[in-house]
């Protein structure tokens, strides 16, 4: 098959974490920066709709009492700081269960026939059931657009690529809390495992495959 090809009939469109507390809760600076990114998301959710392509959202759903917490020992958190005087301190999630700050934004609300998937880890496939909704309805595509580039996308990318699916990544349509870290992983190492396009190409391969 051709690289800039797809079978709408076989294909999905995978949102992931586009929640409350990474947009709406965001410095007003850090918001004005993704304001692109949900604008190509709506691009690619209408792109989606109107070609019949299911639309399934990865939704972080963490319980309040931090049964599913991570508590992983790590050099530094998640903005790269180390540890003040090296004791690691795991802090809650940013998104809890039931509340606002989980809730998928308004710009990307999901309609009744949509997907939507809790998910407790990077991964949206780990312990979902992502891959059963998926296969049950054939699909074997996925064009996935979210964030952040260098955790949650790339953890399913790569686990996507082992359970053998065709990966399409709108890199204006994902972002990432280290800019550097999102354009090596879109450059030097998302293209060996999927294809990475604009989201004007991602529309246009749709387009091409509804003829």
């Amino acid at each position: 098959m051709n690289v800039n090809e797809i079978e709408p009939r076989k294909t999905a469109l995978l949102f992931f974490d586009m929640l409350n507390v990474y947009y709406h809760g965001a410095e007003k600076e850090k918001k004005e920066s993704m304001r692109p990114v949900i604008d190509n998301a709506v691009r690619l959710r209408d792109g989606a709709r109107t070609a019949a392509i299911p639309i399934f959202y990865a939704q972080a759903n963490h319980p309040p009492d931090g049964a599913t917490n991570n508590r992983v020992i790590t050099d530094t958190d998640m903005r790269l700081r180390p540890w003040p005087t090296n004791e690691f301190v795991p802090k809650p999630p940013a998104a809890t269960a039931g509340s606002w700050e989980a809730a998928i934004i308004e710009e990307l609300k999901p309609e009744p026939e949509d997907t939507v998937i809790p998910k407790y880890r990077w991964s949206a496939f780990f312990q979902t059931y992502l891959d059963l909704a998926l296969r049950a309805r054939r699909i074997d595509t996925i064009i996935l657009s979210g964030g952040s580039t260098e955790v949650g996308v790339a953890s399913t990318v790569y686990a996507a690529r082992d359970m053998d699916y065709h990966i399409i990544i709108a890199r204006d349509a994902c972002s990432g809390s280290q800019m550097e870290a999102h354009d090596i992983l879109m450059d030097k190492v998302f293209p060996k495992m999927a294809r990475v396009r604009t989201t004007d190409q991602v529309l246009e391969m749709i387009r091409n495959g509804r003829r």
